[in-house]
């Protein structure tokens, strides 16, 4: 996740909302490959093909540039926005396939009739659904190590990664981490 030398990414950005298109199709260029990297890590954690991910990166960036997040304060700001926004991304369509699979739009079936076990996809979709409804608890709890769990588990970035980007040493990071995973892990087995 480092920019190409001699590029400050944040003026891109600065520029970019501010209205300059050329910079925001320079920030988009620049960014790309970190976005790519990040989707494709959100849809093999969601159980999804990794083949998907450009369509992943540009439904983000165009949510972005809607709602106005191009123009974030920094780098950091930046990609923690998008690892959001890949979060909700993810988790919209894993509701949306659990709900056809929960008969919207589908006829009665006889009484006699027996439902299909859950296939592999939709576990991981309910299971998606779960750890998206306990990292929201944690973010009320400790809105740090939410961040964190979004920019690692759904963002994909690795601790050297993630220590540069918040400015934070990797061992403090490891360490919150440890304590996010115990967290989520408590939270969802009292739910479970």
């Amino acid at each position: 996740m480092s920019p190409e030398p001699g590029i400050d990414t944040t003026l891109l950005i600065a520029a970019a909302s501010n209205g300059d298109k050329a910079a925001e199709s320079r920030l988009f260029d620049l960014l790309y490959d970190d976005l790519q990297r990040m989707a494709q890590h959100h849809l093999l954690r969601s159980g999804r093909d990794a083949g998907h991910a450009q369509s992943l990166v540009h439904e983000v960036y165009l949510r972005m540039v809607r709602g106005g997040a191009v123009g974030s304060a920094d780098r950091q700001h930046f990609f923690a926005l998008a690892s959001r926004v890949m979060r909700q991304i993810v988790i919209d369509h894993a509701r949306r396939r659990c709900s056809d699979k929960r008969g919207r739009g589908v006829d009665d079936l006889p009484l006699d009739a027996l439902p299909e076990p859950p296939s592999p996809a939709q576990r991981d979709d309910l299971e998606l659904l779960q750890l998206d409804a306990a990292l929201g608890r944690l973010e009320q709890h400790d809105a740090g190590l939410s961040r964190l769990v979004e920019l690692h588990f759904f963002g994909g970035l690795a601790f050297p990664e993630m220590a540069e980007l918040l400015g934070r040493s990797e061992r403090t990071l490891k360490r919150e981490w440890r304590r996010a995973r115990v967290l989520l892990y408590h939270d969802l087995a009292v739910e479970a």
